[in-house]
């Protein structure tokens, strides 16, 4: 099973970065969402692939264009917060008014539920259960936001399975896609996506998966675009993260779909045998939420 989905986000959409954090700083670099969309859509159109796309609100506010060719196109549209920032900094209450706020945009636009949702950084930690129950409360079924390992702006280590689960929460299940591990010298890693998709030579990247029954891949359209400019104000670190590999990623993930054939998350739900899958319950390590409180923040 291989699982192919795409947090869509500008090129400039980095986290933890002061002149890069919100809105107020968006606004002041170019739109690139259109050539990067074109490409990825040329890709799979070439090779007849499907995928689900993890929208940010704040992309569907200011091009619904982008969101409309998504869904008329047949692609599985999912969710990916309003504005991009990391939800282990976040209250419940002003997580909840963000969800909110986007899924409205999206299914407004769409005219359709939206089911799907992927956090900005995989920053849904063991800190935030919480979380998932205001997810299952608006109507999340599916989840690709848990990596079972240490990551920059977050990262679930604790999770105790490789592969899909099923998360009880207060106000419901949710059935989660976490994002592939892989073993090297012993070790694990993950290598299916993002800066680590951009940095591994497609050799390892190939030999790693034809190792795995269940494969999560994920990129950004700026991972393919070798034109961005960079943002300067990166410590060294940073620019190496996010620029590294951005000239081979687009031919690397071409080879990638031609070689593993993928399938939305919606398609692997429905051929998931949910019965026999491990049970993550998160009912009895937390508290259940005031609705009340929820509701007054937005």
């Amino acid at each position: 099973m291989h699982i192919l989905t795409f947090d869509i986000e500008e090129w400039f959409h980095l986290l933890d970065n002061e002149s890069t954090k919100g809105p107020e700083e968006w606004v002041k670099y170019p739109c690139r969402i259109y050539e990067n969309m074109d490409r990825i859509f040329a890709l799979l159109d070439r090779h007849n692939r499907r995928a689900t796309f993890f929208v940010l609100g704040w992309i569907a506010q200011k091009y619904p264009d982008v969101v409309k060719r998504i869904s008329d196109n047949g692609f599985d549209l999912g969710f990916h917060t309003t504005n991009h920032q990391l939800i282990h900094e976040q209250t419940p209450e002003d997580f909840y008014a963000d969800i909110v706020k986007g899924l409205d945009c999206l299914e407004n636009i769409v005219g359709k539920k939206v089911e799907s949702f992927r956090a900005p950084g995989f920053s849904l930690t063991e800190s935030c259960n919480w979380a998932f129950d205001i997810l299952a409360e608006l109507g999340i079924k599916y989840d690709s936001s848990v990596f079972p390992m240490h990551h920059a702006h977050g990262g679930y280590p604790s999770f105790p399975h490789i592969g899909p689960a099923l998360i009880k929460t207060h106000t419901g299940d949710i059935k989660e896609f976490p994002i592939s591990v892989g073993k090297l010298f012993g070790k694990s890693i993950v290598y299916s996506g993002g800066g680590y998709f951009r940095l591994f030579p497609y050799t390892l990247i190939k030999t790693l998966a034809r190792k795995e029954t269940y494969l999560m891949s994920y990129l950004h359209p700026r991972d393919m675009d070798a034109g961005q400019p960079m943002i300067k104000d990166l410590p060294l670190s940073r620019k190496f993260k996010s620029y590294v590999g951005l000239k081979t990623c687009a031919a690397k993930f071409e080879h990638w779909i031609n070689d593993f054939p993928c399938i939305d998350i919606c398609t692997a739900a429905s051929i998931v045998d949910w019965a026999q899958v491990p049970v993550v319950d998160l009912k009895k390590t937390s508290q259940p939420l005031n609705p009340e409180l929820l509701i007054a923040a937005l």
